[in-house]
């Protein structure tokens, strides 16, 4: 009786057996569509993101003042908005993008932008003294002088970083120091301030 009591039970478990395997591979099944659905959408949203991002980068570099969100803007919009920026002598708003990259851009364009930003600086020190405001120029020069001295340490082997950090590092040497004492509308410009630099700054912007 015991044997056949046990050879009645064993169809039930069978059956509940292939049940539960039954009932895993439907989960499984719905698992796998799940983490396609996930990966569909994903995928997407990326595709969606390098579009809108080439769309503004190519809208900034038409001339167009599209406005960014700095804090969530990829690498390659915030240098390209920085670069539309420092084109228009907007030093101070371009400051704001640069300090973002610092914390999310890779090397490089950490590099480009503080080139550009550097070259700013120096166009306007060059302007300044022109006006024969060494003051301000002074200021300006240091500044530009600290973005390529940041750069190199970033990629020492940039030649363009250098050859503009030689022209920065002349003109700290070479602008007159300012006393208190002084009037600045009074000074006059020099002639012969840069006549021995290598030239003018190069490159973008």
């Amino acid at each position: 009786m015991t044997a056949i009591r046990h050879s009645a039970r064993t169809p039930g478990l069978l059956r509940g057996a292939l049940g539960t395997i039954y009932a895993a591979r439907i989960v499984f099944v719905w698992l796998l569509l799940a983490i396609g659905l996930a990966l569909a959408i994903a995928s997407g949203w990326n595709w969606y993101k390098a579009w809108n991002d080439n769309r503004t980068i190519a809208a900034l570099a038409a001339g167009q003042n599209v406005e960014i969100r700095a804090d969530t803007a990829s690498p390659p919009v915030l240098f390209a908005r920085a670069y539309y920026l420092l084109q228009r002598d907007r030093i101070g708003e371009a400051q704001l993008l640069l300090d973002q990259a610092n914390f999310r851009a890779d090397d490089k364009t950490r590099v480009a932008m503080l080139y550009d930003d550097g070259n700013a600086r120096l166009r306007a020190t060059f302007a300044a003294i022109e006006q024969g405001k060494f003051d301000r120029a002074t200021s300006l020069v240091n500044l530009a002088k600290a973005d390529y001295e940041q750069a190199l340490r970033l990629d020492p082997g940039t030649w363009d970083v250098k050859y503009n950090m030689d022209v920065a590092a002349r003109l700290v040497r070479d602008l007159p120091v300012i006393t208190p004492s002084e009037e600045p509308m009074q000074q006059e410009p020099r002639k012969d301030l840069w006549s021995d630099l290598p030239g003018i700054p190069r490159g973008a912007p």
